[in-house]
């Protein structure tokens, strides 16, 4: 998940279509793409250089908040859901989670642009629905 409105509505589809189910939600920090990991406005001035020790605390203090979001929307479900995080390229990264881990499907929004946009799949998104050694279910 990276806090785009797609990959919400692929969580909230995900505890719906599957209320029995094991969910882990994955969050992806991109070390290459400052930002791009959860959609927040920085005041430049605060923010920390990049790669730097403190550019990952804050990478993980917004991973941490997009995890409060994601136990928001499990409580309108009445659920828990566990959360995960990891560094890297996010299509891979989540090609490797789900080789490494019991994965039965992979539930990912079309893209993490704005829903908006009329473009099919985004890189990540690409990336895995090529790559995946499970089902993906795509949501649009």
């Amino acid at each position: 998940m990276d806090g785009s409105p797609l990959s919400k509505r692929a969580l909230h589809i995900a505890l719906s279509e599957y209320p029995d189910v094991d969910v882990t939600v994955l969050h992806v920090i991109n070390p290459a793409q400052p930002g791009y990991s959860y959609p927040i406005e920085f005041e430049t001035e605060e923010e920390p250089l990049h790669g730097s020790p403190e550019w990952y605390e804050r990478s993980d203090e917004l991973a941490e908040r997009l995890f409060e979001e994601v136990d928001a929307i499990a409580e309108d479900y009445a659920t828990d859901v566990g959360t995960e995080k990891t560094v890297g390229e996010p299509g891979r990264a989540i090609i490797e989670y789900a080789r490494r881990h019991d994965i039965d499907q992979i539930v990912i929004g079309s893209h993490g642009r704005d829903e908006e946009d009329q473009s099919f799949l985004g890189s990540v998104t690409e990336t895995v629905v090529f790559r995946s050694p499970v089902r993906v279910l795509l949501v649009r």
